[in-house]
């Protein structure tokens, strides 16, 4: 059976066609979350379309939809609950309504980190794991938690998806959500200029720069012995070993699983925040495994055959 995955990110729109585990054919669409989700459909609607017409798909041999979305999401309502500066008109829109009316299918939706959990539970690195906490690092910072081999939701569809929001600096930095300290305020690319302008222990001419940064540019400069851009990464990677070692406290797993695109950098990531989080993480039973995701950008996508088949 064929499923269609859409994983909503801040930049990028991802549209994947996915059979047993495996993305078959995948559209990228630029998201302009600033603007809405609603300006986005027709272009979402059309990627699907392309992609069953493609592959020689109809209709009826299409299992589902499901959507990953940055925010918090109703699974059972299936309607977007809360969002945090990204697709802001969401929370207005029957998506199920949406996907009945052009396809006819079976529709589900989670939050994003959540879907990306469930990729790497179902069919990558936590395979066969029991107890399981995914951090998804890029525009903003999302968790997915996997507690005695179910899904974590709590009361209201919250639990284990907020791990970006978790205080690390109770006097620190205003995040978007309106907290003072959370993790994505402290070390997300959305921060990244922030991060930079406000570090007084950085030059004022790399200060001055923030417009040519990323975290990309950051881990070269890095690698080829710029000071500044050390200190910031370094930094960054201090405030994410805080964040898990909360939730290794919070949810105690076997696994941490790190992902998003920064990733492409784990020969650096891993070995520093294993040893971070190794030093400080109240552990006396052993040390939690901190993997980088082998399921790469396609996380989230390959979950969707399992909210139609589990």
């Amino acid at each position: 059976m064929h499923y269609i995955g859409i994983d909503l990110g801040g930049t990028i729109i991802k549209v994947g066609l996915v059979e047993d585990g495996k993305v078959v054919d995948v559209k990228k669409l630029d998201a302009g979350s600033k603007y809405g989700l609603m300006p986005r459909l027709d272009f979402i609607a059309n990627a699907i379309d392309n992609l069953l017409l493609e592959n020689n798909i109809s209709s009826n041999e299409l299992g589902g939809v499901f959507l990953a979305f940055p925010g918090i999401v109703n699974v059972r309502s299936k309607r977007i609950v809360s969002t945090n500066a990204k697709y802001d008109d969401a929370p207005s829109i029957d998506l199920q309504c949406w996907c009945c009316e052009h396809w006819n299918v079976p529709f589900a939706i989670d939050n994003d980190a959540r879907a990306a959990t469930v990729g790497e539970w179902q069919f990558g690195v936590a395979y066969g794991k029991k107890n399981v906490v995914m951090m998804t690092i890029g525009t903003g910072i999302g968790t997915g938690v996997i507690l005695e081999g179910k899904l974590l939701y709590g009361q209201h569809y919250r639990a284990g998806s907020l791990g970006g929001h978790l205080i690390v600096n109770y006097q620190g930095r205003k995040c978007s959500c309106g907290n003072v300290g959370c993790v994505e305020a402290h070390a997300s690319s959305f921060f990244l200029p922030q991060i930079i302008q406000e570090n007084e222990f950085l030059s004022q001419n790399f200060r001055n720069d923030i417009a040519n940064y990323n975290f990309k540019e950051l881990f070269a400069q890095a690698a080829a012995g710029i000071v500044d851009a050390k200190l910031v990464i370094e930094n960054c990677m201090d405030v994410w070993s805080a964040a898990i070692v909360n939730y290794i406290h919070a949810y105690d797993p076997q696994v941490v699983i790190l992902g998003g695109g920064i990733m492409k950098s784990k020969d650096v990531i891993l070995p520093y925040i294993r040893r971070k989080v190794n030093a400080l993480a109240w552990c006396p039973d052993g040390k939690v495994e901190i993997m980088a995701s082998i399921l790469g950008d396609d996380a989230a996508l390959i979950a969707a055959g399992y909210y139609f088949f589990k």
